[in-house]
């Protein structure tokens, strides 16, 4: 799986610990903690898919870089409850000041692998892929999309440069599906850039067809009507036939209905926007 990139991660771990007051610790200060030695273990608290090492990593070096971190678990493999996911030794106030960044970052990103890998398993053997959305929290795409490949599935696209998504609100501000459907014929197409339309409709569905158009996100249809869908489709030659992506109201306990024989994709907000992170703890020796 390819990292995030380590330019985009500094930044954000910087400005973590500066939100944090990371390095005017009141506590520390108070206490008189200062350069003694100590080892401490990051400890899972829940089951799950660890993502965010090397962001923690960085987060440690950051803030001492004479802190030692000894990763365990590498990204995209699971914890369990007790288990340790890494270690660190160093500085007690380097440590200790820095634990709470540390944890966010992979308590977060481990959530979301977590959760991703659940939605994976749900359909394992039916050649469906799992997409995640542009539904992200606001700069961490980079990290949280990371997050979703460590759990096994696929990024949809990054951002509103890398695709063409047309969606309900472009239909309305073009005047409506005829004249969308026009305008996707006349449109410059750059080479390279797929073009993707959601549907609401099987009426739609079935005007859209024949329009230059590489993959149909069938939106909030139920499982019945996705397989009417797939029905309008399997008209269309071979050759000109869309990939069908499907979309909205898909959860962890409907999404087998979902993964029918013809959908290619499942995408799933609720991976990024709505999972709950893996509960994790430093703890001192």
């Amino acid at each position: 799986m390819k990292d995030p990139d380590r330019k985009a991660i500094a930044p954000m771990v910087q400005a973590a610990l500066e939100e944090d007051g990371a390095r005017s610790d009141a506590t520390v200060s108070f206490l008189g903690i200062d350069d003694e030695a100590i080892a401490a273990d990051v400890i899972a608290g829940g089951d799950g898919v660890v993502c965010g090492v090397d962001v923690a990593r960085e987060v440690f070096r950051q803030m001492d870089e004479s802190i030692v971190f000894d990763g365990g678990v590498q990204d995209g493999e699971r914890c369990q409850v007790g288990g340790t996911i890494c270690s660190v030794r160093g500085r007690a106030r380097s440590i200790l000041s820095s634990e709470r960044v540390a944890l966010n970052f992979m308590q977060r990103m481990s959530g979301i692998a977590t959760l991703a890998a659940a939605f994976v398993a749900r359909v394992a053997g039916t050649g469906v892929t799992i997409l995640d959305t542009r539904k992200t929290t606001p700069l961490w795409r980079d990290l949280e999309k990371y997050a979703v490949r460590c759990g096994g599935a696929q990024n949809h696209r990054r951002d509103l440069r890398s695709m063409v998504l047309v969606k309900e609100n472009h239909v309305r501000a073009l005047g409506g599906e005829i004249a969308s459907i026009e305008r996707l014929k006349t449109a410059h197409r750059d080479k390279g850039l797929s073009v993707e339309v959601e549907v609401d409709s099987i009426g739609f569905l079935k005007r859209l067809l024949g329009a230059p158009v590489d993959r149909v996100m069938l939106d909030n249809f139920t499982p019945a009507q996705v397989e009417e869908a797939l029905t309008v489709i399997s008209a269309v030659p071979l050759s000109s036939r869309m990939d069908v992506e499907v979309s909205g109201g898909v959860t962890l306990d409907n999404i087998a209905d979902y993964a029918i024989d013809g959908v290619d994709y499942i995408s799933v907000g609720a991976l990024t926007h709505s999972a709950p992170a893996v509960a994790m703890s430093l703890e001192v020796r």
